[in-house]
């Protein structure tokens, strides 16, 4: 059974999946009327997985006793200066997740609710290769000039760089 504390912190996290994969979609849908095909097949698979996330938790929340809330969310930004510094931006947010997680795990270790804290090993581990895959994309975006050509070319390489067996 979750506590009352767990259970509200836990659907705090619910939203921030959830809003994760608003932002992620999106990010898609500025890329996809940019003419940014490849950045926009690779954040649509991105916000489906956040998605993913989000009922991963709702369902360990209701089976646990508790009841997972589906609240509203915040309007995520509709445009974006460049695909730098949109990826820029998704690095921030996993790093902004990534805490989140862990303050979660700190919370069932302060509670003692060693079922709930394992359930967020899952989690924990998903952070560390989210902020490295934004980190590698990143990386790769720095190796480009900032110009139209270069951004073509990293759009039509990404779905090959980062399989989707790379982003689960």
């Amino acid at each position: 059974m979750l506590s009352t504390t767990l259970e509200k912190a836990l659907n705090k996290q619910v939203r921030i999946e959830a809003e994760s994969s608003q932002i992620y979609l999106s990010m898609a849908s500025w890329c996809e009327v940019k003419g940014y095909g490849g950045m926009a097949e690779f954040l649509y698979g991105h916000a489906d997985e956040e998605r993913m996330h989000m009922l991963k938790l709702v369902k360990f929340i209701n089976e646990r006793g508790g009841h997972a809330i589906v609240s509203d969310l915040m309007e995520p930004p509709v445009d974006f200066k460049d695909p730098k510094t949109m990826f820029q931006q998704v690095l921030d947010h996993e790093v902004f997740v990534s805490k989140s997680i862990n303050d979660l795990v700190s919370i069932t270790l302060e509670e003692k609710d060693y079922a709930t804290h394992n359930f967020l090993q899952w989690y924990v581990s998903e952070q560390i290769e989210e902020e490295a895959l934004a980190r590698n994309i990143i990386d790769k975006l720095n190796l480009i000039s900032d110009t139209k050509n270069g951004y073509y070319l990293f759009d039509n390489d990404i779905n090959s760089l980062f399989s989707q067996n790379q982003i689960q």
